[in-house]
């Protein structure tokens, strides 16, 4: 069983930053791979990023890329989502999820948390 936390969403202006927090407890050594996700209010979930908290590689979405930035700190088991130039369509609720490797889908990941809000408004 792996649990995931995530943290750090809010209410941010058009333009501003937040960094979301995935805290990851559990089995984490047999999934190594992080994503993001995130959903807003009438659409499907999309993938944001991902990680390999083994090596670091990374992927990004075009729609963040450039804007996000994913990391992670092993010794505190926890991946970060540092997210700047922040737009209203960036506003949806933000989950994290552990799987057994870095992909696209959804599909591929095995355990989520229970995600945290960010809404980008003025």
């Amino acid at each position: 069983q792996v649990q995931l936390v995530e943290s750090g969403g809010g209410l941010v202006q058009p333009g501003g930053s937040l960094r979301l927090s995935c805290a990851a407890s559990g089995f984490t050594l047999d999934y190594p791979a992080i994503g993001w996700f995130r959903q807003a209010p009438g659409k499907e979930r999309e993938g944001v990023s991902c990680i390999n908290i083994s090596d670091g590689s990374a992927y990004y979405a075009d729609a963040v890329k450039g804007r996000f930035t994913i990391s992670r700190d092993n010794a505190k088991n926890t991946v970060y989502l540092q997210m700047s130039s922040l737009k209203p369509e960036d506003t949806a609720v933000y989950y994290c999820a552990a799987g057994p490797r870095v992909a696209v889908s959804e599909y591929e990941y095995t355990y989520w948390g229970q995600g945290t809000q960010v809404t980008v408004s003025s």
